[in-house]
């Protein structure tokens, strides 16, 4: 599921740079190579919907980040430690005995 949701995040994270580069800016970066779409977007052009897209994705890479979070704490919250029982299951105890001065 992790694995799932990671592969997610990095296509989000390059759809959002996508549709930021080519959004129309002050210094008209790669916004004047989507001049051609304007018939099809409405009559704005591409501005509404590739702020409306932006706005979008990241919406969801935000939530997936929260569900990435949240699934590596619920799976990272034990330790491998906890699982380990000696070969003769005896009881480990907490805190190890205290040395005792040898007889004279």
């Amino acid at each position: 599921m992790t694995s799932t949701l990671l592969i997610l995040q990095i296509i989000l994270a390059i759809a959002i740079t996508i549709t930021v580069l080519l959004q129309k800016s002050s210094s008209i970066g790669l916004g004047a190579y989507s001049g051609s779409n304007e018939s099809v977007f409405g009559a704005k052009g591409p501005t509404g919907f590739l702020a409306k897209m932006t706005f979008i994705l990241a919406f969801l890479f935000i939530i997936n980040t929260l569900a990435l979070g949240y699934l590596y704490n619920k799976q990272n919250s034990s330790s491998i430690a906890d699982t380990i029982t000696p070969k003769n299951n005896a009881v480990i105890p907490s805190t190890p005995a205290a040395p005792t001065a040898p007889k004279k």
